[in-house]
């Protein structure tokens, strides 16, 4: 970006941004006191370290170090330079900036060598949008949106759009615009034919859904059939800027409602997210064509409590809730499934009993992970018969044995006994011999975090610092309140430096800014730094608390137990010279020596 923002701006950013509230876009985070904590975005933990002080406007995380402000927040998670993550804060504020680069943040997220396949797949979806709803060529298709129950908010929100029947149409007008063939065959746009170096179109006579990466940047496309052509629907094939395992359809909308509900409505493809959200299900993502992955799972966990699966009711609709109930389950979020009626997916339930019914009946009456588990393990069992019954009531107790809280553990086995007309002592006494068996790892889960809390937060002090460690770090927080105090430790320390290289790199640049005329300011001053690692520490000692009034008592032991460390280094290097001298049996060397050791230590 060639434009550069004023310092004024900056300022007028920082004060109008709150850290909590742009780091919780990222971060599920809890009250604890005067700050915020929740788990770190920047390495994996189970106990959450992560402080966020809205009083400071700075985070740090007490397992790994990282920290900062809204800005280096920003560039650590986003990968942003200081610059995008001053636009990105000025748009989230409505701070107006000189210049409009809205357009250069969505495309952050794709390297420079692929901006040209972004580029194409946004002007095709603003292309098939257009011959959607505003030429004679998209009328058949709109008619068929229009019976399936698709609004024209619907179809705008979505973009939806249309591809012509045409084999090069899209070929041809891609070149035109100066787009390598090439690197659209690449972007999944086209095909090569092989007979010739000629390309044709991938998509042809299809209602068009464009797919979004998480930034908002056009990068696929799924287009549906008109007619019977097969397949019913086509999908863009995986690319460089297209990765099925990463991207949740919808996510890039549905973030605000995710983040306000803490509630995410999990969909296997994006007909059914379309239908929700004309139900008025805003939160609803879908996984594109692909089963749950690990990559999808952080997303959710960084952005939600709840999960809602709501997959269709066949038999792989089934089994493909119960794997992405385990793994969300074991990532510590709470599962809840959405009950289908037979044969139907949420789009057809909608078209047939309406969208208060899909809302109330399906979304909002959903099952708990344990009452879906009943009903998975029920499946393919005839339950009149003794063996299937027995087997059943075992994986059932089995799965009770799970549960962390003891008044579940007891409400599910009332229900068992009351179900299959059996002894509640006899069915606890099953769960008592199935818990021993699996003692090891029942104490592993037990010791675990409370699942679907977040934990009191854990500070990881490690060692115990030296005093003059912790002196010079009480210095710093002092000297980044009051100018005064920073020059009068200047003083008091007659040309000494601090014994930690960081400390006194962060005094140097400390009493640089002051010289520059700027006012104490632990936000302007971690903005002035660039430095990573400084930052880092800066932000750490701005999370101290000290005194707000540093006595002249308090200010002299510190510089005492700075100076003081450099005269016992002194001594252990003057006793290693005693011992080479007494070595060499130069004696009136070492006796010298020995003086000075005196001397050093009286000093002390």
């Amino acid at each position: 970006m060639a434009e550069r923002i004023a310092e004024e701006k900056i300022n007028e950013i920082r004060e109008a941004v709150d850290i909590a509230d742009v780091i919780g876009d990222y971060v599920q985070l809890k009250k604890q006191g005067r700050n915020y904590f929740g788990l770190c975005p920047f390495h994996g933990e189970n106990s959450p370290s992560f402080s966020v002080s809205p009083d400071k406007q700075i985070y740090h995380c007490f397992g790994c170090g990282a920290g900062g402000n809204v800005f280096s927040f920003l560039m650590e998670i986003e990968g942003f330079s200081f610059q995008e993550a001053a636009i990105k804060l000025a748009e989230r504020t409505n701070v107006q900036l000189d210049f409009d680069a809205s357009a250069t943040l969505r495309k952050k997220a794709i390297p420079e060598h692929f901006r040209q396949m972004v580029e194409a797949h946004e002007l095709l979806r603003k292309f098939y949008h257009h011959l959607l709803v505003n030429t004679d060529e998209g009328q058949n298709a709109l008619e068929y949106l229009t019976k399936r129950g698709f609004s024209k908010e619907s179809i705008e929100k979505f973009q939806i759009g249309y591809a012509l029947p045409s084999w090069e149409f899209v070929s041809n007008l891609l070149q035109k615009r100066g787009f390598s063939p090439e690197q659209m065959e690449k972007a999944g746009l086209i095909i090569q034919r092989e007979r010739d170096d000629s390309y044709f179109d991938r998509f042809r006579n299809r209602i068009m859904f464009p797919i979004y990466d998480h930034q908002g940047n056009t990068i696929a496309f799924s287009g549906r059939a008109l007619g019977d052509d097969e397949p019913k629907y086509l999908n863009s094939p995986e690319t460089p800027i297209f990765n099925k395992s990463k991207i949740l359809y919808r996510f890039n909308q549905a973030r605000a409602a995710i983040r306000k509900q803490q509630h995410i409505v999990l969909f296997e493809g994006f007909a059914d997210v379309i239908a929700a959200d004309r139900a008025g299900v805003e939160n609803g993502v879908a996984t594109m064509g692909t089963s749950l992955t690990s990559e999808h799972i952080t997303v959710l966990k960084k952005n939600a409590q709840t999960v809602t699966i709501c997959y269709d009711s066949d038999n792989a609709g089934i089994e493909a809730a119960h794997r992405a109930a385990l793994m969300l389950q074991e990532a510590g979020l709470i599962v809840k499934v959405a009950k289908m009626p037979d044969g139907l997916d949420p789009d057809d339930y909608i078209q047939t009993y309406g969208e208060e019914k899909f809302r109330n009946e399906v979304i909002h009456s959903s099952l708990t992970l344990m009452a879906f588990k009943l009903l998975y393990y029920r499946r393919g069992k005839n339950l009149q018969n003794e063996g299937d019954r027995l087997q059943y009531i075992e994986e059932v107790v089995d799965e009770i044995g799970r549960l962390d809280k003891a008044v579940e553990r007891d409400f599910y086995l009332r229900q068992l006994a009351d179900e299959f007309s059996l002894s509640l002592g006899a069915l606890q006494q099953q769960l008592s011999q199935t818990a021993r068996q699996k003692q090891p790892k029942t104490e592993e889960r037990r010791s675990a975090p409370e699942m679907n809390t977040i934990p009191t937060p854990v500070i990881r002090q490690g060692t115990l610092k030296p005093a003059h460690y912790e002196a010079e770090r009480r210095l710093i927080s002092h000297m980044l309140r009051d100018s005064e105090v920073a020059y009068k430790v200047h003083e008091m320390l007659q040309g000494q430096t601090l014994n930690v290289d960081e400390h006194q790199a962060i005094i140097t640049y400390l009493l640089g800014f002051y010289e520059k005329g700027h006012e104490p300011d632990l936000n302007g001053f971690l903005n002035y730094l660039e430095d990573n690692k400084l930052k880092r520490i800066v932000a750490d000692i701005g999370m101290m608390t000290i005194n707000e009034e540093l006595s002249d008592q308090e200010l002299n032991d510190y510089i005492k137990q700075v100076l003081k460390h450099q005269k016992m280094l002194k001594i252990k290097a003057k006793e290693l010279e005693q011992k080479e001298a007494e070595r060499q049996s130069d004696y009136l060397r070492a006796a010298a020596i020995a003086m000075e050791i005196i001397q050093l230590r009286k000093s002390l």
